[in-house]
């Protein structure tokens, strides 16, 4: 076996000999681990459901990435909640197990074998770090086939159950999740220990269909708001998140005004916010979770995949000081940067 193989494909081949790793607990270069989720700022990984990126999802839960992303599309043929990049077939590293020693047996589940396999894990180490969950709904919920925000709370409450962070634990007693997090009412980091914060962005191909005019972001906030006014949001599993980066409030792209109070996760591309003119102060004044994706292409552009420890660990950092909450890459193999979680904000705060 090759010595340069990373930590996860080495966890994944020493399972399919039948070995048994305990993999090391990722050290960061630096720690914030007693602060907010909205004052801290961690490092994911971009599709991590790939074979390509980790053998089995057990692989990418052990690397200590503080996100994870799956692709899902909602398939009203069969009735699944597909995971796969393409739109055709379906090819993941989700096992579905019910016992941690399924964990790295199988494959090519659908999204409960996902959520299957993060309980599982999570039920084998219940005070792990907080996870965001980011799920890319591809082609958007297909509420008419069955597959649609409620269910997919249904699922979510199914399988994860109580390790779910719900928009419901930041609401409190406050009349919208803006206000909120406008009071600083996000959780600490110890406080959210053993918990997974589901983040929902409209899908690439949702976004391109020209028949679709109610995408995942705003389809969901319809759905917080109405449960909100029903007493029912104790059922909502996810936050919605605004998708792109943008000057100002982005919100402001919504007609419905009484939809924006129902965002505060924003998600957007690294060199944007980095060096577009964006001021993300006002993210970080407002304690809004900001995921800023492609970490590796801000210039100067480092490896996306492969790039030295000391590099990634540096733009981390950079990204940490200009305000996101979450920098995602493929940096599979670097899981000392993965388990990263620095102060957000340590510099100015804006870009």
């Amino acid at each position: 076996m090759p010595r340069s193989l990373p930590a996860p494909r080495l966890l994944g081949a020493a399972a399919a000999f039948g070995l048994i790793l305990v993999p090391a607990a990722p050290v960061a270069s630096a720690h914030a681990d007693s602060g907010s989720i909205a004052a801290t700022t961690s490092v994911g990984v971009h599709n991590a459901y790939e074979k390509s990126a980790f053998p089995y999802f057990a692989d990418a839960l052990d690397s200590g990435a503080g996100l994870l992303e799956l692709d899902v599309w909602t398939d009203e043929h069969s009735g699944d909640w597909r995971v796969n990049h393409d739109l055709i077939g379906q090819s993941n590293n989700c096992a579905g197990a019910t016992d941690p020693d399924g964990l790295r047996r199988g494959g090519d589940g659908d999204l409960r074998a996902c959520l299957t396999d993060i309980r599982t894990w999570h039920d084998t180490q219940p005070g792990h770090r907080p996870i965001v969950l980011k799920i890319e709904m591809k082609d958007g919920f297909h509420a008419a086939g069955g597959l649609g925000p409620a269910e997919f709370d249904t699922l979510v409450g199914e399988t994860l159950g109580d390790a779910v962070h719900r928009p419901a634990d930041l609401l409190g007693g406050r009349a919208t999740l803006d206000e909120a997090a406008a009071a600083g009412d996000w959780a600490d980091r110890d406080a959210l220990a053993g918990k997974v914060l589901i983040e929902l962005i409209p899908g690439t191909v949702e976004r391109q269909n020209p028949f679709d005019d109610l995408w995942t972001d705003e389809e969901y906030a319809r759905h917080l708001r109405d449960l909100a006014e029903e007493g029912g949001i104790g059922g909502a599993a996810a936050f919605p998140a605004v998708l792109d980066a943008e000057a100002g409030d982005p919100r402001e792209r919504y007609d419905d005004v009484g939809l924006r109070p129902w965002f505060v996760v924003f998600d957007g591309s690294a060199p944007a916010y980095a060096g577009g003119g964006i001021d993300t102060s006002w993210y970080v004044d407002n304690n809004y979770l900001l995921i800023m994706t492609d970490a590796h292409a801000v210039p100067p552009e480092i490896d996306p995949v492969s790039p030295g420890e000391d590099e990634a660990a540096a733009r981390v950092a950079e990204l940490a000081d200009a305000g996101a909450t979450t920098v995602t890459s493929d940096w599979t193999g670097l899981p000392s940067v993965l388990g990263t979680v620095l102060p957000r904000g340590g510099g100015s705060g804006a870009a």
